[in-house]
This record gives structure tokens, C-alpha cells and sequence, in this order.
């Protein structure tokens, strides 16, 4: 029976569509979540956009519900979808990628100590350097995961999550999740993977051994820049620190609305073929930028010029379709290739179906490790071929 939060809740129907693990995770991913509605027959779940639930003559629910915050019937398809696809036992959703991590640090015993990726997306840091920092009762430590020798250093000193990210928003740097899962667990640490851009199809943490796993559902899980989310799956609910999770969700509230669980339910259903496409793009983009003479540096995984290609190859399906590359030249010569884009769209964020690039310097602001001339490109669904001469005639009129 699927888990939502700490509670066993029954689906609409004997068993959601999608479900059986004996089924590929591409037809898994098509159906997970979805059920035929016992009602009306409907193959499209409703959106139940009802606050609160009835309850019969005697004061018992009716159903499972009791308030839209605690529960939703659009969010508890959502979360079942998510655990199954992720190889989990159980998911929370979140309102952003975001709120998912502070819920988490919410939800920490005091006196906790979190180390986190040095490269890590620059959100979540700011969250932990200039949000939870502020309470005396947690504690923070950047370590570049790729040195084992500092992470095993730092663990040594009484450690109780490890947040990871791989690969690494923008740098596209590979975390080796094997040796930190291996090391934090030894050292009795948690670990927690930012598994966003390469998605349930293209890495499996869980399955590695890491207790959580985060989604910002923003990008690649709804895939259309058209809502915001945020889910954490948990390879074993019983944890105490999972109870007092779904505790912050219920009770604090930051949990996205019956229509935005609808709509990420609803991308879900194109991921694979959307994710192929997108990576099969960026493959032949990072290689044709990797030849150009107005490029001096490509960060993508699929490259055998990438220092960690192998570490990629072993621990993901395929290397993603984000990249970042370093033009010839400062701060203005990249402004200026983002601004000759004519097909590709300049704006944050990331994995929809649209090539979206951004000059993440100037996005981070003063703190940023980025280099001032890296461009981040998230590739879409476009032909390659337009991609690809939007690019050059960019990196021809900077």
C-alpha cells in the first residue's frame, strides 16, 4: 500500500496505473500516479481543488483526507508516482525545490551538523549560508565532494547530513555517490542527493545506497517551465528524521496547490521521451563546442575530456542534457554571446522542453564561484541542427 508522509493511504483504486516494478521505468513513468476515476471513468485525474473534507453523521472522514494542507488527493498521486519512479518507500512534496531542502533542515535535531557540496547549486547554499546558518543550533561546513580525503576529514567530526548534488549546478562536476555514501554511512551521517537534472531515469541514488533524494520538480519532472515544485523521496520512512519531515510539511505548510501537483503529474508522463531528446541534443552540442574556436572549456559529463567521463559512465544512464561552456574572453564577450541568441531563450532555470542558456555570473551575484565568462544551456527538444547554428552565429557576433 503506497506511503504518503508517515501514513498508509489507499489509492482511488486497487492500484495505481504504473506501479508494478516489473514494468520498464520509461511505461512506469507514462502511468505512475494515474488512475481510473471510480466515478465518472475519467483516464485524466481531476483536480480536487476542495480545502477541506466531509465527515460522516458520526465525526469519522469519509475518506483519507482531512484539510489540503495535511493531504490533497492531486498531491498523494503525485507523491506515490515520485517514490515509485525514484525506487523509494515514500515522498513528500514541497512547494520548491527549495522549500523541499529547508524542510528539511528544519526538521534536523539541534545541535546538528550538515556538510554540503562546495559546488552545490548556489540556492541551496544561500539557503544553509545565509538563512540556517543564523541558528545556533546547526551548523554548516562546505567540502569539495570530490576530495575524499577532506570529506573523510570533516565527517570525523560528528557529521548528521550530507547534502550532495551530481553533477554540480553549473560546473557539471561528478560526485563519485558510491565513496560519499559509503564514507558518510561509516561515519553514521545521512545522506541526501539533489537528483534534479538527472532525473529517476539517468541516476539512481537511492538505489546506491543515499536515504533521500531531492527534486526541485520545477524542471525536468514537469518539463514545461509552467509550474513549481519540489518533492524528497526516503529510501526508509521510519527514519525519525522522515516522521519530523512530514511533520514540517503538514504543519508549516509550504506545499504546492491540488492544480500544480496536476500539472507536474501531467509533464511527468512525457519525461522519458522528453529527456531523450533533450540529451541526444546536447550530446552532439557539447561536441560541436568543444571544436570551436571561440570556446575555451566545455563542462559536460558525455565528453571523454571531462575529468570525471568515467565516474559519469558508471553511475548514470547517460550524462544529461545540461552543459556549461566557457567562451574566449571576459564578462562582456559572454554577455555578448547571450545576447546574440536569437532561437535560444535567455532566462533562468532549466529542463523544460525549450533551449534555455543564462550567464550565471551575473544571476549569483557577489558570492558566485562562477566564472565570469561560463554560460549555462539547458538543451530542449529543438532540432539540433537550429541549436546549433543559433549558437554559432552568437559565438561569430560577440
Amino acid at each position: 500500500m503506497p506511503r504518503v508522509g508517515n501514513r498508509q493511504v489507499s489509492p482511488p483504486l486497487e492500484m495505481l496505473m504504473g506501479d508494478d516494478p516489473r514494468r520498464k521505468l520509461t511505461t512506469r513513468v507514462v502511468h505512475a500516479g494515474h488512475s481510473v476515476d471510480p466515478v465518472t471513468g475519467a483516464l485524466v485525474p481531476p483536480i480536487h481543488l476542495s480545502t477541506t473534507f466531509a465527515r460522516d453523521p458520526g465525526g469519522e472522514l469519509i475518506g483519507p483526507y482531512l484539510y489540503a494542507r495535511a493531504q490533497n488527493p492531486n498531491r498523494q498521486a503525485l507523491e506515490v508516482a515520485l517514490a515509485d519512479l525514484e525506487g523509494g518507500a515514500a515522498a513528500l512534496c514541497f512547494a520548491s525545490g527549495v522549500a523541499t531542502l529547508s524542510a528539511t533542515l528544519q526538521a534536523l535535531e539541534p545541535g546538528s551538523r550538515v556538510l554540503y557540496g562546495a559546488h552545490l547549486y548556489h540556492g541551496s547554499r544561500a539557503l544553509m549560508e545565509r538563512i540556517f546558518a543564523l541558528r545556533a543550533d546547526l551548523t554548516f561546513e562546505a567540502v569539495d565532494l570530490r576530495d575524499l580525503s577532506q570529506l573523510d576529514a570533516a565527517l570525523a567530526r560528528r557529521t548528521r547530513l550530507v547534502v550532495a548534488e551530481s553533477p554540480t549546478n553549473p560546473m557539471l562536476h561528478v560526485i563519485d555517490l558510491d565513496a560519499v555514501i559509503a564514507r558518510a554511512h561509516a561515519a553514521g551521517a545521512l545522506v541526501l542527493v539533489d537528483n534534479t537534472w538527472p532525473t529517476p531515469l539517468l541516476q539512481r541514488p537511492l538505489e546506491r545506497g543515499a536515504d533521500l533524494v531531492l527534486h526541485s520538480t520545477t524542471k525536468y519532472i514537469a518539463g514545461h517551465c509552467d509550474v513549481t515544485g519540489g518533492a524528497l523521496i526516503a529510501r526508509d520512512p521510519e527514519r525519525p528524521l522522515w516522521h519530523r519531515i512530514a511533520d514540517v510539511q503538514a504543519t508549516a505548510g509550504a506545499v504546492p496547490s491540488p492544480f500544480d501537483c496536476w500539472l507536474t503529474l501531467r509533464g511527468l508522463s512525457t519525461l522519458a521521451v522528453r529527456l531523450r531528446a533533450q540529451v541526444d541534443n546536447a550530446e552532439r552540442l557539447a561536441a560541436w563546442l568543444a571544436d570551436h574556436p571561440r570556446v575555451d572549456q566545455v563542462h559536460y559529463p558525455g565528453l571523454p575530456t571531462h575529468p570525471e567521463h568515467a565516474i559519469a559512465a558508471r553511475q548514470m544512464a547517460r550524462p544529461g542534457a545540461m552543459l556549461s561552456f566557457q567562451v574566449r574572453g571576459g564578462v562582456s564577450v559572454a554577455a555578448g554571446v547571450l545576447g546574440g541568441l536569437r532561437l535560444i531563450g535567455r532566462a533562468t532555470s532549466l529542463g523544460g522542453v525549450h533551449s534555455l542558456a543564462e550567464h550565471r555570473y551575473r544571476v549569483e551575484g557577489p558570492d558566485t564561484q562562477t566564472p565570469q565568462n561560463l554560460i549555462r544551456l539547458s538543451v530542449g527538444i529543438e532540432h539540433h541542427d537550429d541549436l546549433i547554428a543559433d549558437l554559432a552565429q552568437a559565438l561569430d557576433g560577440a
